[in-house]
């Protein structure tokens, strides 16, 4: 019996189109302003909560790296849209500078490695969730060495929990929601999330 076309071992994905590139280039710019104002307004109102608390609502500059590939279904989507929307925020004047870009590159490849597991071939909400903790490790495995080095171990533990948490939740169901919403309206046709 011959292999169905879709068979592990002989799939691949379809090539990006322009209209790919396009919006996975223009969805993040969205959200690198919306992380702007995410920071400015929502994380400094959670500032006094201390932390690991503040890192509950993290998940939100993780949105980028789950969306776009359940729009577009592409190789690479996870990371290019993170990337675009961390130039974005770092051109608005993210307080964290440049090294926004080193960890939305981690945070993008946190999630681009869970849809890759799955040969880009599973888009549906448990993915998106694990997608969105995978997100929210590259967050931990970022931000612990480079922000907080010198806190205890059970602090440290408890910010990575908080960031993979809210990646699961916010980025994870969230986005997946987000894309479902989208397809209600057709607004996703041209693409395979729209079928």
């Amino acid at each position: 019996m011959p292999a169905r076309p879709d068979a592990r071992a002989g799939w691949r994905p379809a090539p990006w189109r322009p209209l790919d590139v396009i919006v996975v280039a223009l969805l993040p710019v969205a959200f690198g302003v919306s992380f702007y104002a995410w920071t400015a307004y929502v994380w400094q109102w959670l500032k006094p909560l201390g932390e690991p608390w503040e890192y509950i609502i993290s998940g939100m500059w993780l949105m980028p790296a789950v969306v776009a590939p359940l729009i577009v279904r592409k190789p690479g989507a996870a990371i290019f849209a993170e990337m675009v929307a961390s130039i974005v925020s770092v051109a608005l004047g993210s307080q964290w500078g440049l090294d926004t870009l080193l960890s939305g590159f981690v945070q993008g490849a946190g999630a681009e490695l869970i849809f890759g597991f799955l040969m880009y071939r599973n888009f549906g909400l448990i993915v998106a969730f694990v997608a969105g903790a995978g997100a929210g490790i590259g967050e931990a495995l970022h931000d612990i060495p480079v922000y907080f080095p010198t806190y205890s171990g059970n602090l440290q533990f408890a910010i990575a929990t908080l960031e993979i948490a809210s990646g699961a939740l916010i980025a994870g169901v969230g986005g997946w929601l987000l894309v479902r919403s989208l397809r209600r309206t057709g607004a996703l046709q041209a693409f395979p999330s729209g079928e």
